[in-house]
């Protein structure tokens, strides 16, 4: 699971970071063009982050704000973003499949 999820945040976050064509009229439309690499590498470290298990929880953390801002984003433009939103929960259900305490904290 978390290697599928590292695959799609790959292509996702070389994709920024090349300028993909696509993703380059998408961001010029939500006004974020100037930021497109800055959210491409942010999409990569998280990623990695979220791979090793010592910084999985940080990594979880930063997915979670990043794709959040993803949905937020398409919803404001009235665009679809129940993909992103699966996305999100694929990467919860990953999180808890590796470590099950990972909501350990909100028992206390």
């Amino acid at each position: 699971m978390a290697g599928l999820l590292m695959a799609l945040l790959l292509m996702s976050s070389s994709a920024k970071l090349m300028g993909s064509e696509e993703l380059v009229t998408n961001f010029t439309k939500w006004d974020l063009i100037d930021w497109i690499v800055v959210i491409g590498i942010g999409e990569l470290i998280s990623g990695i982050l979220f791979l090793i298990p010592r910084t999985s929880s940080l990594g979880l953390l930063l997915l979670s704000a990043h794709f959040g801002g993803a949905i937020a984003t398409h919803m404001g433009n009235n665009e679809p973003f129940i993909p992103i939103a699966g996305i999100l929960v694929f990467i919860w259900v990953t999180a808890l499949v590796r470590d099950p305490d990972t909501l350990s904290s909100f028992r206390k």
